[in-house]
Parts: structure tokens; sequence; C-alpha cells
């Protein structure tokens, strides 16, 4: 029998953790809440939840120290609740891994749907086989990489978008398309420099120079490419 997936919901504001509650419930999520940083820290610790809904303006330690908390030992998908105005907040929770944001004011319907398609990417690749491209190795049963004889740290998101890219060679794809297809939203929920923050991340991480990049390539005007 499957076993019944785990929300953990983090936000200050009892009113709102209620409703992103019982539209959690509804879908069919088993839902923990948390309602400052030291609690949401317990919780993750001792529930494991599959998913973190996580306010960015919570009691300290704010979201942000959470996120970066979790993410030192944890792969556990995260999708942040950011202030409209707050776009340095979207910006530094996707340089921390966060792997979504929802704006507030939000639709809880919006809400639960992200949750959804953030756990269906975060579901194990069906295709399994390595892509290696001279001194780069991708490997998605281990979901790791080795680049110049090195391992790589990967975040989920900055994976899924380096295997989806080198799964297309040479193929330009539009931030609108790598929003529809890696993230598997669009640029009516997400902000296309999403997808520029990933790419300026994942460039860091395994481009020799990322200033001068050799893997991941931009089409001016258009969007990105692998180059094999």
């Amino acid at each position: 029998m499957e076993r019944t997936q785990r929300i953990l919901v983090v936000d200050d504001d009892p009113m709102v953790r209620d409703v992103v509650r019982r539209y959690l419930e509804e879908a069919g999520y088993a839902v923990t809440e948390a309602g400052d940083g030291v609690r949401a820290l317990s919780e993750v610790a001792e529930g494991e939840p599959d998913l973190i809904v996580l306010d960015v303006m919570i009691p300290g330690p704010d979201g942000l120290s959470v996120l970066r908390d979790v993410r030192r030992d944890r792969e556990v998908p995260v999708i942040l609740l950011t202030a409209r105005n707050e776009e340095i907040d979207r910006i530094s929770g996707l340089e921390f891994g966060a792997d979504d944001y929802v704006v507030k004011p939000f639709s809880p319907r919006e809400l639960v749907a992200r949750v959804r398609t953030v756990l269906r990417r975060a579901a194990p690749p069906t295709d399994t086989s390595p892509l290696e491209f001279g001194l780069l190795r991708i490997e998605p049963a281990r979901r790791t990489v080795t680049a110049d004889g090195r391992d790589v740290e990967l975040t989920r998101l900055e994976f899924d978008l380096l295997h989806f890219l080198a799964s297309s060679p040479q193929r330009v794809f539009s931030r609108s398309e790598l929003l529809e297809q890696v993230w598997d939203s669009s640029a009516e929920w997400q902000d296309p420099s999403t997808v520029t923050v990933h790419v300026r991340r994942l460039r860091a991480k395994i481009e020799p120079d990322p200033e001068s990049p050799r893997w991941i390539t931009t089409a001016w005007g258009v969007g990105y490419r692998f180059e094999p």
C-alpha cells in the first residue's frame, strides 16, 4: 500500500497554516505544522517530511536560515512563501536550493498544484542511462555528476536542469520551455529569472571558467543549449 506523503507547513500565521493544511489534506497529503524556525528544524529532524512549505518571514531562525540548515544534509524539496515585493528573498531562496516559490497572497489551489508538481519532479527518473561527455559524466540513477575528475554537488533542480539539457545536446531551449519541461510550470506562475539563477549556479559548479562556459552556452535572445 502506497505511503501517504508528508508535508510540513511552516508559517507564523495560524490562519495561513490552517487554510494550507485543509487544502493539502483534501488533496490526500498528511500535514504537520510549525510556527517558527526552531520548531520547523525540529519537525524536519523528527518527522522527515517529503516536502516543506516554508514562509521566509518566520520568527528566528527565519525561513532562509532554515532552508540553509536543511540543505546542509537533506534533499527534501522546499517551496518558499515570499512577500510580493521581496524579490531578494526569492533569489536568495533559489541560491540556497529552494525548489520553487509562491508569492503571497496566493491561491491555496495553486499551492497544492505546485506541491504535486515538485513531488512529481522529485521522483526517480525513468531513464537511468549515464551520459558522458569527455570529462563530464552524469548518472541519473545515482543523481551524481563528475566534472574533471571531481564530484560535483548539485541541488535537485540543478541536477534536473543539467540532465534535461544534456539529454538533448546542441538544442536551444528558451527559458519558458525550460520552465515547462524542468519546473513543470509556466511563465504565468514562475519568473523566467528562476532559470537564469539556476544556469548561473550550474556554471559555477561544473564549468572550468564560468565566465566562458564550455558546457552550458547562451543563445543570445533565445535561451540555453548544452554543448557536447
